[in-house]
């Protein structure tokens, strides 16, 4: 073998992954987050579950800016950084369900629960074969919509709260209620979409 080579000799052992670095520590920081914006909303707390819920968004988009240009790119990373967003986005659908005002249906909740685990299985699955089955640009834009009405919801609530005048709620509502189906119909067709790509990549 040429000495100059930087490349391991055939046979020899990848070395373990690091778990403890930035994007991941950013990654893990939602589930903590999540508790506290769960707890924000059983105690009517919408000001500050905004706050919480505004912080975790921006550790989601920093986790990956942080990937792409400083590393690690890492299989750990790749699988905590969604399975954080499925714990802060499903828990908060999960208990804004009782609330009364954003309009949530327990099928809608269903809809985003099931979607999710469906996809974290198939993920699984398919990168065990050792095939890369990252996020693409129609989950991007589900998860996108999901921070949106999340936002809108925790808005509203803190603004009925606090008496803020009818005007502005009356302008608001209708505009959560269009993101609110347009996350749904995102939603099923990013599934859609993931289940179609899943097949053509195990086939």
């Amino acid at each position: 073998m040429n000495p100059s080579d930087p490349s391991p000799p055939p046979g020899t052992p990848t070395p373990p992954e690091a778990l403890f670095n930035v994007p991941n520590v950013l990654s893990a920081a939602r589930v903590p987050l999540a508790v506290v914006l769960f707890a924000c909303v059983v105690h009517d707390l919408w000001l500050a579950g905004l706050v919480v819920f505004l912080a975790a968004t921006v550790t989601d988009w920093l986790d990956g800016w942080w990937a792409r240009k400083y590393g690690p790119l890492t299989l750990v990373g790749r699988n905590l950084d969604p399975m954080a967003d499925k714990v802060l986005v499903c828990g908060a659908f999960v208990y804004l369900l009782p609330v009364e005002g954003p309009g949530l249906s327990p099928w809608m909740v269903t809809v985003v629960v099931c979607r999710e685990l469906i996809v974290t299985g198939l993920r699984g699955i398919v990168e065990a074969t050792g095939k890369k089955f990252g996020a693409d640009w129609f989950g991007k834009l589900k998860m996108g919509l999901q921070c949106a009405v999340l936002i809108g919801i925790l808005l509203i609530q803190w603004w009925r709260a606090a008496g803020f005048t009818a005007d502005v709620l009356t302008v608001l509502e209708p505009v959560q209620l269009v993101l609110l189906w347009a996350m749904l119909v995102a939603t099923v067709g990013s599934g859609l979409q993931y289940l179609v790509k899943a097949a053509r990549l195990l086939r």
